[in-house]
């Protein structure tokens, strides 16, 4: 076994690893953490794959920004753990039928066929002016154009639904009007109580 092969098996096992701990771990921060190595891991396989543009992108986009915004966001949200795990063993067997589905659709997609040694030829360097970048880009919007602009659109449609969810008026919310509190009076919020006083104690 040479060293790239005792990498990417290191990887790997790292990869599945940190995959399994983001679903069954239970504190939302380590999962998204354990998200984190995730990434890593698949940035590093994909630089033995000499896909360095796709590695650093996946590091400086979902590393750098998208899983930071993930935990800011559920630190602030101080989620109740409690409410979560009740159900879990009601709802455990619809959720391994959808993963087995998901797992057999995966195994169907990412094959030997559509991902053996032959459909991935990997072109020879050229030099000093092979760009990784145009090789992912002329195969990107050649032969995967449609596919490319299928995930487009929903990724479109998901940014819609997030803000059609968002933007719902709820009834138990409070609202401010800041044109009301700038035109505010002293009058309007200040009452004046004129009170008799009392006698002197004796």
């Amino acid at each position: 076994m040479d060293f790239q092969r005792f990498v990417f098996y290191v990887f790997a096992a790292i990869l599945v690893y940190a995959a399994a701990r983001v679903i069954t771990v239970r504190n939302p921060v380590h999962a998204a953490l354990h998200l984190v190595l995730a990434f890593f891991t698949c940035a590093g396989l994909w630089l033995l794959l000499e896909a360095e543009f796709l590695a650093i992108t996946l590091v400086l986009v979902y590393v750098g920004a998208v899983m930071v915004l993930f935990l800011f966001v559920v630190m602030m949200l101080d989620i109740n753990l409690s409410p979560l795990r009740e159900g879990f063993i009601r709802y455990l067997p619809v959720g391994l039928t959808v993963a087995l589905l998901i797992a057999i659709e995966m195994g169907l997609v990412v094959g030997a066929r559509n991902f053996g040694a032959g459909a991935m030829a990997i072109p020879a360097r050229h030099g000093a002016d092979y760009s990784n970048t145009r090789e992912i880009g002329s195969v990107l919007y050649t032969d995967y154009v449609y596919p490319f602009e299928i995930a487009a659109v929903i990724l479109l449609v998901a940014i819609i639904a997030a803000i059609a969810l968002t933007m719902r008026r709820r009834p138990e919310t409070k609202y401010q009007n800041p044109v009301d509190q700038v035109a505010v009076q002293p009058a309007d919020r200040v009452r004046l109580v004129k009170m008799k006083t009392e006698g002197k104690a004796s």
